[in-house]
């Protein structure tokens, strides 16, 4: 795991202190954030999670939505709560969680009791019921996963989604091209999904990086995309955001 400056270190306690005279939800322990986040930085932890919340309230609102009206609510790789615990708040609104990492669920059940939280397989049928939820979000899930993974893991989601009900997810676009070797660049270029690290696929050591042509042609196949903001995951920054509807009933 990678050091944290001195600085950082003491603004981390400092923090943490300061959370604990708030009354405020526990901050989870660094090696639990570096999981599910890449970094021990307690600062980004809870504005990223902050932005990353403001950003579903918005375009849920944006198209005449709230949390309320899409109840239940699944949080797609919840890692340690890092948008879940901006839910504590509400009312009438279930809340359910999962991850494949077996210490952020359990960290997660003990600290933020008012969410259901459950382990998935990295690739492997979910433990919900068909149409159970009216919104899933997945925020930087399908940027770790290969493309086998990621189909797997769209008609689940597509599975456990209501009639009528949405997904929102969030991708490497447009801004993360020139990152690329030029090999893969001309591949995004051509609407071609780009994979680096797929040994290390579920980590972020894994990167995904998705043409918008990709997503709306191959990936959200049999959904109504409703909306695309490139570079609009404001908690996760730069990348895209993507909603999906899963069509009704004829």
């Amino acid at each position: 795991m990678r050091k944290l400056s001195p600085r950082s270190e003491v603004r981390n306690f400092a923090l943490r202190a300061w959370n604990r005279m708030q009354g405020n939800l526990p901050i989870p322990p660094a090696e639990l954030i570096f999981l599910a986040a890449g970094s021990e930085d307690v600062s980004w932890f809870l504005k990223a999670g902050a932005w990353g919340a403001q950003s579903i309230l918005d375009i849920l609102q944006k198209h005449g939505l709230s949390l309320a009206d899409v109840s239940p609510i699944l949080d797609f790789g919840c890692g340690c709560g890092r948008i879940m615990r901006h839910w504590k708040s509400l009312q009438e609104v279930e809340l359910y969680g999962t991850d494949y990492n077996l210490r952020l669920i359990n960290w997660c059940r003990v600290e933020l009791p008012f969410a259901h939280f459950q382990t998935n397989e990295l690739c492997g049928r979910l433990d919900y019921a068909d149409n159970k939820f009216g919104f899933i979000y997945a925020l930087s899930v399908f940027t770790h996963l290969t493309e086998e993974q990621q189909f797997f893991w769209i008609g689940e989601l597509f599975r456990i989604l209501r009639p009528g009900g949405y997904l929102l997810i969030t991708v490497h676009g447009e801004h993360y091209l020139n990152i690329l070797p030029p090999q893969e660049q001309e591949q995004f270029r051509l609407g071609r999904l780009v994979i680096l690290g797929e040994e290390y696929a579920g980590t972020n050591m894994c990167a995904a990086f998705h043409p918008e042509q990709y997503v709306r042609e191959k990936l959200a196949r049999g959904w109504n995309v409703v909306d695309f903001i490139p570079e609009g995951a404001r908690g996760n920054p730069s990348q895209d955001l993507f909603l999906l509807r899963k069509p009704t009933a004829s």
